[in-house]
């Protein structure tokens, strides 16, 4: 099922996230968001539900199908743990980079082949904590060197070249974009192409597509039984292993501890993120305008309650990813970082 293709709709991002500094609302996150079952429907949204924007590292879920469907995983028997860090953007503690370099090992390579660069860890405090100890930075600390080992996995199991498996005609990439076209119910034509700060093409589509491609990974009732197989196997993998999607307090990571398995949640860069739900039978996807991430989990929260997701169990151990404190310099919280919206019914 393909969704014709909108170049925005007709509406306006809205205000999603305000930030205070005493009793002054200082700043404003605008963005946009969709809430789409596995049929396509647009059940909710909030500002533009067909924006367009890149899908950034929410796609990497996606993007793993081909581990799976390549075979890769059956043949290099890699692990539930291995695929989830495929998925991932992880802070490269250390669990994190044993864990690639497991699968580096299974499939015959180095941290040398990995093409994604060289960056510290997402989580700042973590960042300051490598610096401090002169932590030598490779590039299993990138975010994305378990995305970029799944790739690599794919082209030892088909006999690809590895030397330029980042290139948007690579066999690999070829293959990953259409399984987010198939996901996400856009012609492969319609994807807009850019490159992702990792150096692999990033995949540009509405907002409305990604909370496709998410209600979809998360429901696969209406896949055929191959991606069906692919899709529970991703959504068990980053289920039951959490600490590999994101890391120590991080939100993807807590959000999908704290729900045992009721949903899957993947951060993107520059203010994306994308939940799928299983039981309800939703995609949902955010984009924050100006794309600061210190946005994301009061959306994200705001947007979970307002469709009855959590229990009030979950959103008592979740609340202070919905309202944040906005700190000073010496740590003290002198205003709030919180939602300002709640969802349309469509």
């Amino acid at each position: 099922m393909y969704v014709t293709f909108i170049v925005g709709g007709n509406k306006m991002s809205r205000v999603l996230v305000e930030v205070t500094r005493g009793p002054i609302v200082e700043c404003i996150h605008r963005g946009d968001v969709a809430v789409v079952n596995n049929r396509g429907d647009l059940l909710y949204s909030a500002g533009d539900p067909y924006k367009v924007t890149y899908f950034r590292s929410s796609a990497k879920p996606i993007q793993a199908f081909e581990v799976i469907l390549s075979r890769a995983a059956e043949h290099f028997k890699l692990t539930d743990k291995e695929i989830a860090i495929m998925c991932a953007s992880h802070y490269g503690e250390d669990y994190h980079i044993k864990t690639v370099e497991g699968i580096l090992k299974k499939i015959g390579l180095t941290k040398d082949n990995l093409l994604c660069g060289i960056t510290s860890s997402l989580n700042p405090d973590y960042a300051i904590e490598l610096a401090r100890k002169n932590t030598v930075l490779n590039q299993l600390y990138n975010n994305c060197s378990g995305k970029h080992s799944g790739m690599l996995s794919v082209c030892v199991q088909k006999g690809y070249d590895v030397d330029s498996y980042n290139k948007v005609d690579h066999p690999v990439q070829i293959a990953m974009k259409g399984i987010v076209a198939k996901m996400c119910g856009i012609d492969e034509k319609d994807i807009v192409i850019g490159t992702d700060g990792c150096t692999v093409p990033v995949f540009g589509m509405p907002v409305y597509n990604m909370a496709l491609g998410y209600a979809k990974l998360a429901n696969p009732d209406v896949l055929d039984d191959s991606y069906k197989k692919a899709a529970k196997r991703i959504f068990k993998s980053m289920n039951e292993y959490p600490e590999m999607i994101a890391g120590t307090n991080g939100f993807c990571s807590e959000l999908m501890r704290k729900t045992h398995g009721k949903l899957i949640a993947k951060l993107g860069a520059d203010g994306v993120y994308c939940i799928g739900v299983k039981d309800k039978n939703i995609g949902i996807a955010i984009k924050i305008e100006d794309g600061a991430s210190r946005a994301l989990s009061p959306a994200a929260m705001q947007a979970l309650e307002d469709l009855d997701v959590l229990t009030k169990e979950e959103i008592e151990s979740l609340k202070d990813f919905k309202v944040k404190p906005n700190k000073n310099n010496i740590g003290n919280a002198v205003g709030e970082i919180r939602p300002a919206y709640h969802l349309e019914k469509k």
